[in-house]
């Protein structure tokens, strides 16, 4: 085989085994999703409140996730943010399977085909489902959720304290802006 073919398919299956690796499902280590978890309570339309940066959401501002229970289990789930850069409104519709019991808030979602990335309720108003808090895969991704653009500033510093007791790194989150009604 010429050198140059041995390359090219070597860099394309060291490609696609950090693709692969990228979609990881599980928990990270030392936290535990919520139980019980009730995904009726849970679908509807949840405000970002704030983030960690990744390049899916860069830029964005305005955004919302709506989860909606399908027949089977499954969810769809619909993401929503206003790019103000291009000025328009960028939006990803995926699905979401829970990983075990669906008692438990621990799902995997995917946005990209057969490609699932982890999605771990960790914290949640178990009374009112109005806030929740929620970690990907590693502790590189964490989102707080909110039912409405904003939270009260004691729940806010509380999620924010757990987050940072968990190993998360609560100085770069993003506290998403909510100026824009989405069309």
């Amino acid at each position: 085989m010429p050198t140059t073919l041995v390359s090219y398919l070597r860099y394309t299956f060291l490609l696609v085994l950090w693709s692969l690796s990228a979609c990881s499902t599980g928990v990270p280590e030392g936290l535990k999703p919520v139980s019980p978890f009730d995904v009726q309570r849970y679908q509807g339309q949840w405000f970002e409140v704030a983030r960690l940066d990744h390049s899916f959401e860069r830029g964005l501002s305005d955004v919302t996730a709506t989860y909606q229970v399908q027949p089977g289990g499954s969810v769809a789930v619909t993401n929503r943010g206003f790019d103000a850069a291009k000025g328009q409104w960028k939006q990803a519709e995926g699905k979401a399977l829970f990983l075990g019991d669906p008692t438990v808030g621990s799902l995997k979602v995917s946005f990209f085909g057969p490609f699932y990335g982890g999605y771990h309720v960790i914290a949640l108003d178990q009374q009112d489902y109005q806030w929740a808090m929620v970690a990907g895969p590693d502790r590189d991704y964490l989102w707080i959720l909110a039912r409405s653009p904003q939270l009260p500033p004691a729940v806010r510093d509380a999620l924010v304290l757990q987050a940072q007791q968990a190993g998360f790194k609560t100085d770069a989150l993003i506290w998403v802006s909510h100026q824009r009604t989405s069309p």
